[in-house]
């Protein structure tokens, strides 16, 4: 598979336009780590929003989401769930809030308003940091896979070379040089560097979603659609089972569902919900997701710069995902089903650019994926150094170092962060390998502690430590010794072992101190299980009021996940010609939107009265 020559232009006269223009950006002077890596709290809340949606737009996601979107049907846009993609609802109608009132430079940090100082305190900021760094490395390396193995497909030159008796393949050579020409202006210009190139490239992916979708509607028609569908998959509920069978289509697919463990659709959202639900309360994780947040200039621009996310990112994301997904149905079947072996459904996404979308926009296509992928990876570059400089070297190593230092420091460890998670990447084959790890090790172990420190007042330092450590570990080694176990399936006994090991660990040892718990119960006014504090503020003041929006906010979240799925569903309904559901979820979408203008934003404060 190879590019016309215009189309290669356009892809290379592209990168080294952001390349450069990311350079010049990035000689804005950074007078110290908060502008560096939060960009001075100076970024309006709508360039916040669209910068993270740019980096949640990434092209190893899209390539997953294209494939399970031709095997699964309208049914795929239900498995997202497993992350969960409805986190960012959670974000933007309270959390987001909560984690702007710390205002603080790192989610580590923030771990200092909530525990104090002593030993506690100390373990549980140490592991946040090492998981925010294994974390960041992890979706490098994530991102290093997808890129690697959709350059190879499309650029002509063989680029595969020796080291001693060792070939390094195509994939990885395409990555590396990617990865290095982004991290020129990411590790030099910080925050406002990514910030302001990943507007443009989101900016640029739009347009070519847009008119990858309109090629799509052109190409296909609904009644090609059926022809090369089994029943049910352009519906989008289902019963007990998926009762998808392809055996009449392409009988490699049915492998596939079997391998996933999707059969028994409706035991696996059960599930979903469960572990979406605990995942969206314990907050984001340590990246750039969270970075964003403490950037904002206010809690409430927090919470608007989340909610923004959802309003720009799915509509054109899934117009181009469903419109390659028609176009690789229609006019790859055949192919497909003549293929002997095993089929990689990583690559139809770029089987399908490279066969039936037209020279130019091909180009303008590539580069806008490619922007996907330039996005995402500048975001954790610039989120995994902010925990090695604050929370490792200013902490613990050298607490009265100059800016300068600071500086140098912050420089050196983005570097560190690069070389690490590319390292990771060359060991890993698989999309999915890496997918499965990510929402496994690091979702499943993270949730219990970072649950509780919201809700639970008796919960302190050590309780996090070892809530976490416990996480970590026995997700990590279930892989090992249950090989076959799903993720999802593991998930209630993963958070069960480390629930039990976090209220444990927070029961045996000392409570946080009085003043910390007050401190932080003012500042940060969560709801949950914080009578005592509530009544340490009430003997002080007896006006203070606590936080009785538990109820709205839930109520908030499920509407709010409601109006998420109708921007996914408009325009996959558009593409499949099913326009009395298209005119349902623009209803459904209005009628949601209206519901949060009056019960969420409206209500909107920066401090709580």
């Amino acid at each position: 598979m190879t590019l016309a020559t215009i189309d290669i232009a356009i892809i290379i006269g592209y990168i080294l336009v952001i390349v450069l223009l990311g350079y010049l950006v990035s000689t804005r002077k950074n007078k110290d780590m908060d502008s560096y890596f939060l960009g001075g709290k100076t970024i309006p809340w709508y360039i916040l929003g669209v910068s993270n949606a740019s980096g949640m737009f990434d092209i190893t996601g899209t390539m997953w989401m294209v494939a399970i979107g031709f095997i699964y049907g309208l049914k795929s846009v239900w498995i997202p769930w497993l992350w969960p993609v409805w986190n960012q609802i959670f974000l933007m109608i309270f959390l987001a809030v909560w984690l702007r009132r710390s205002n603080v430079l790192t989610g580590a940090e923030w771990l200092k308003t909530r525990f104090g100082e002593g030993k506690g305190a100390i373990l549980s900021h140490l592991v946040v940091v090492i998981f925010a760094i294994v974390s960041v490395i992890g979706f490098i390396a994530y991102g290093f896979v997808g890129i690697g193995k959709f350059a190879t497909s499309f650029f002509p030159w063989d680029l595969s070379f020796a080291i001693g008796s060792s070939v390094i393949p195509s994939t990885h050579t395409y990555a590396m040089v990617i990865m290095i020409l982004t991290a020129i202006y990411v590790v030099k210009g910080g925050m406002y560097s990514v910030v302001m190139t990943e507007v443009i490239q989101f900016i640029v992916m739009t347009i070519a979603c847009i008119l990858v979708g309109f090629v799509a509607l052109n190409a296909v028609t609904p009644e090609q659609i059926s022809q090369f569908t089994p029943s049910g998959w352009d519906e989008l509920f289902f019963g007990w089972k998926l009762d998808l069978d392809w055996s009449n289509y392409i009988v490699a697919v049915n492998d596939k569902i079997s391998a996933d463990g999707y059969e028994y659709m409706s035991i696996l959202m059960m599930l979903m919900l469960f572990k979406g639900v605990l995942v969206s309360i314990a907050g984001p994780l340590p990246s750039y997701d969270m970075q964003r947040i403490l950037a904002a200039k206010t809690p409430k621009e927090a919470a608007k710069m989340s909610g923004i996310v959802s309003l720009v990112l799915f509509i054109p994301r899934y117009f181009m995902i469903f419109g390659l997904v028609v176009l690789s149905l229609v006019y790859l079947s055949d192919d497909l089903n003549n293929t002997n072996g095993t089929i990689d459904f990583e690559m139809i996404l770029p089987y399908t650019v490279n066969n039936f979308i037209p020279i130019g926009l091909k180009g303008l296509l590539l580069a806008g994926l490619i922007s996907a992928f330039m996005s995402t990876y500048a975001a954790n570059v610039n989120a995994g150094p902010a925990y090695i400089v604050n929370d490792i070297y200013k902490r613990f190593i050298n607490k009265n170092a100059s800016q300068k230092k600071l500086m140098t420091m912050s420089y050196l460890s983005s570097l560190f962060v690069v070389i690490l998670g590319i390292t990771l990447g060359l060991f890993i084959g698989s999309i999915d390998t890496i997918l499965k790890w990510i929402t496994a090790a690091l979702f499943g172990g993270y949730t219990a502690a970072n649950l509780l420190k919201w809700i639970w007042w008796r919960f302190n330092g050590y309780g996090y430590f070892y809530g976490m450590i416990t996480g970590l570990v026995v997700s990590m080694g279930i892989p090992v010794f249950f090989p076959n176990a799903s993720a999802i399936n593991t998930f209630p006994i993963l958070f069960v072992l480390s629930l039990a090991a976090s209220v444990i660990a927070s029961l045996v040892t000392p409570a946080c101190k009085k003043e910390v718990l007050m401190d932080f119960y003012e500042k940060v006014r969560p709801w949950g299980f914080w009578k005592p504090v509530y009544q340490w503020h009430k003997e002080i003041n007896p006006d203070f009021k606590s936080n009785t929006d538990f109820l709205r906010d839930m109520l908030n979240c499920g509407v709010g996940a409601i109006w998420q799925l109708s921007f996914i569903l408009i325009p996959i309904y558009l593409l499949i010609g099913q326009y009395t559901n298209l005119a349902i979820s623009i209803i459904v979408m209005v009628a949601t939107s209206a519901i949060l203008k009056f019960n969420w934003l409206d209500k909107l404060k920066n401090e709580p009265q």
